[in-house]
Parts: structure tokens; sequence; C-alpha cells
């Protein structure tokens, strides 16, 4: 289902205050590595957003998303009076883990992994190539007399 315009600009508030909700509260950097929103969604009844955080050169991925789920109401809270104003009632905060970047990782390690196999077919079949020439000239059939 696609989402509605409202949906999208109540999410793009989101994003933008969660940011820099996380920047002020000192969460942008945690467990030696850096946190930041890379999408959210809302529900269609405006109720319920998800927020997808991107952690970057974390030590324990799920530990530190839940250090931030513990500290949920004060994230809440703070996008509250910020937001309260544009929207009747505070969506519910939920986090998840954006594994967007692993599996682009991922992704280009098997196509990498790929085109290194290939290169060592093509090279094999030349080498392959040269020898059978090699034999045929050593036999006379390359020569005609």
């Amino acid at each position: 289902m696609q989402e509605g315009k409202r949906q999208k600009q109540v999410a793009g508030l989101i994003q933008e205050e969660v940011n820099d909700i996380f920047r002020r509260l000192g969460m942008s950097m945690m467990d030696g590595g850096m946190v930041s929103v890379s999408s959210v969604k809302v529900t269609p009844d405006l109720l319920e957003a998800r927020i997808y955080l991107s952690l970057f050169q974390v030590s324990d991925q799920k530990a530190t998303l839940k250090k931030i789920a513990e500290r949920e109401w004060e994230i809440k809270r703070e996008l509250a009076t910020r937001v309260g104003r544009q929207l009747r009632r505070m969506p519910e905060l939920r986090f998840f883990l954006d594994d967007t970047l692993d599996y682009v990782f991922k992704m280009e390690n098997i196509f990498d992994q790929i085109k290194k196999d290939d290169e060592e077919l093509n090279e094999e079949k030349k080498e392959q190539g040269t020898k059978n020439k090699e034999q045929g000239t050593e036999n006379g059939e390359g020569n005609n007399e």
C-alpha cells in the first residue's frame, strides 16, 4: 500500500526531529559508533511510527537498540514538545535496526566474488586455448605443406 501525503509529511518531520533529539541527548554517538535515523514509516492512522536506525561501527547493535528503546519515553516526551502542535496525538515510537547497509555490503561482496570467479575462468580458458594452439603446431596440423 502506498503512503499518503500526510503520512510522508509526518514521517519526514519525525525523522528530522528524532535525529536532532539524538544529537541533543548525546545518543548520536553510542558504544563507539554512530547512530542515525535512516527512515521513518508511519501507519495510516498516524498512531505508530516505525523508526529505522542505522548503526555505524557499533560493537553490539542489539544492545545499542535496547538502550535506545529503554529511553523511548524520554525521546517521545522531547518529540511531543517539538511537534505536539502539529499532531493531534503523539504516535507510539518503535525502533528497528535498518540492515539495508549490511545487505548492500553483502551484495557487493557477492558481486566481487562473481567477478573474480569470471576473471579466473576466462584466464583458464585463455591458457587452455594457448596450449591447444601450441599442441596443434607441434603435431604439424598448423602447417599446410
